[in-house]
């Protein structure tokens, strides 16, 4: 563990890296378990009379290898399983039905992130190892080993099974290509993430923060060289054994094992200043 105080960091933040993602169409409801660290899920977070309720989409998982940060180098795993329904406004200003993305589980590789993403955006972050592989194919691979899933509730070691893996394979006659997120815009697809208030949590490190107010933030990704592969998503070991913790072969319900994925090479990415606002009250 690194012995360095804690320094707050507040947005924007300006980073650079190499991002995976997955995109895949996740139903309404019946979410599985990974979902959730078991911090979010046994609290208002995940609870759809406090947050909303789950009606799907557009999903996404994202591994990003960061170089560059306010904070220094770390890895992340991003979970964002499509959108969610959610009411904003009290009894002063007249609610309304609101809905968008939102990242429900996410590790990263140091505890400066994890505190900072908690209390600048409601990042669900927890702590989490990371084991990268670069094959003689050209492939590159990641194992994730969360801190959260041990039984210690101070999550002050990494899992000793996986809780995700995959392997990005390029596909070499496809052409490199620009890439930017603002570009759903134009097709009408809202990116922008509404995330709500998170629980504390009894982290061995002091990294893992709660929070009292929703937080919406509109992330943006971008690179110049983005190239087109195939993810190889089984959760298998070499054995045909699962190695992951997870339920499911291909980490989520119904996903196959190959899936066309997207790398981002040099990218940069911009996490912005925050709109916040207080939980809708209780009608009465």
């Amino acid at each position: 563990m690194d012995d360095k105080p804690i320094v707050p960091v507040p947005a924007p933040w300006r980073l650079k890296g190499t991002v995976y993602m997955v995109s895949f169409w996740c139903k309404a409801g019946n979410l599985p378990k990974q979902t959730y660290s078991p911090l979010e899920r046994d609290s208002p977070f995940a609870a759809p009379e406090s947050s909303g309720r789950h009606i799907g989409g557009l999903g996404q998982i994202q591994i990003i290898r960061y170089t560059e940060s306010p904070i220094g180098p770390y890895d992340e795993l991003i979970v964002c399983p499509g959108a969610f329904a959610y009411e904003k406004g009290d009894e002063k200003v007249r609610r309304t039905t609101k809905k968008n993305a939102r990242i429900t589980r996410i590790y990263v590789s140091q505890k400066y992130t994890c505190w900072n993403g908690r209390t600048n955006w409601n990042i669900p972050k927890h702590l989490a190892k990371f084991e990268w592989g670069e094959l003689t194919d050209g492939s590159t691979s990641v194992k994730v080993y969360p801190h959260d899933t041990s039984g210690d509730v101070s999550e002050a070691q990494a899992s000793d099974r996986p809780l995700f893996q995959a392997t990005f394979q390029p596909i070499r006659w496809a052409p490199r290509f620009p890439f930017s997120l603002s570009w759903l815009k134009y097709i009408g697809f809202d990116a922008s993430l509404v995330q709500p208030p998170l629980p504390a949590g009894d982290g061995a490190q002091g990294e893992l923060p709660g929070t009292d107010r929703w937080a919406r933030i509109m992330p943006a990704q971008s690179t110049r060289r983005a190239m087109v592969g195939w993810v190889d998503m089984s959760q298998r070991d070499d054995l045909g054994s699962m190695a992951s913790t997870v339920e499911h072969e291909n980490f989520w319900p119904g996903l196959g094992r190959w899936q066309v994925g997207v790398k981002l090479e040099n990218a940069d990415v911009d996490f912005g200043l925050g709109e916040y606002w207080d939980p809708p009250r209780t009608k009465l």
